[in-house]
C-alpha cells in the first residue's frame, strides 16, 4: 500500500514538473514567434494551395499560383529572420529531448540525447527558402502541384519540430496525424533531399 501511494506521489510530481517545463517552453517559443506573422502566412499559403488545386478554371488557377508566389516569399523571409533571431537564445533554453515521451529535466539529465532547436530552425529556414525560390519546372521538371507538396512538407515538418520542443516527439507526431493525416515518417520523406539529410542527421538518436 505504501509503495502504491509513493508511486502516485511520484507520478503527480513528475506530471507537475513536466507541465511546468512545457509551459516555459511554450512561452519561450511564443515570445519569439509573436514578433512575426509566420502562422498567418502558413495558413495563407496552405489554404491557397488547396484553392489552386481545386480550381478548374486554368486562368483563375494561374492567378492564385502567382499570388501564392508572393506569400511564399514573405513566409520564407519571415522565417529566415525568426531563425536568425532565435539563434541568439541560450543553449540551455533550446535543448530538445530525443526521448519520445516527455520526462522532467530529460534535456538536462541526458544531454547526449538532445538536439539544438536553433540548428533545427536554421535547417527549416533553408528548406522553406529553397522551396519558395524554386521556379515552376524545378524538382526535375515538376509542376506547381509538386512545388506545393514540397513546401507543405517543409512547413509541416517545421511545425512538428515546434510541437516536439514544446511537448514531446510523440505528442508532435500525434498532432500532425490528427490535423493533417500525415505521419512523421511521411513528412520526412516528403521534404527536399537537402532538408531530409540535414534534419535526420540532427535529430536522430
Amino acid at each position: 500500500m505504501d509503495f502504491f501511494i509513493l508511486a502516485i506521489l511520484i507520478a503527480i510530481g513528475s506530471y507537475a514538473l513536466t507541465s511546468r517545463d512545457q509551459r516555459l517552453r511554450i512561452a519561450t517559443l511564443g515570445s519569439h514567434l509573436g514578433q512575426y506573422q509566420i502562422e498567418k502566412l502558413m495558413e495563407t499559403v496552405t489554404q491557397g494551395y488547396l484553392r489552386a488545386l481545386g480550381e478548374k478554371d486554368l486562368a483563375r488557377q494561374e492567378q492564385i499560383w502567382a499570388l501564392l508566389n508572393t506569400s511564399e516569399g514573405q513566409l520564407a523571409d519571415q522565417f529566415k529572420r525568426f531563425a536568425a533571431e532565435f539563434a541568439k537564445a541560450g543553449a540551455e533554453q533550446t535543448r530538445v529531448s530525443k526521448i519520445a515521451i516527455a520526462l522532467p529535466y530529460a534535456d538536462t539529465l541526458f544531454p547526449s540525447a538532445t538536439f539544438d532547436l536553433r540548428k533545427a530552425f536554421a535547417i527549416h529556414a533553408q528548406g522553406i527558402a529553397r522551396a519558395a525560390e524554386t521556379p515552376m519546372g524545378g524538382f526535375g521538371g515538376s509542376s506547381a502541384k509538386d512545388k506545393a507538396f514540397t513546401m507543405s512538407a517543409e512547413l509541416f515538418l517545421m511545425q512538428h519540430t515546434c510541437h516536439w520542443f514544446c511537448k514531446s516527439k510523440t505528442v508532435a507526431s500525434a498532432r500532425m496525424m490528427a490535423r493533417h493525416q500525415t505521419s512523421y515518417a511521411q513528412l520526412v520523406a516528403a521534404v527536399s533531399p537537402e532538408t531530409r539529410k540535414a534534419y535526420c542527421s540532427l535529430v536522430e538518436a
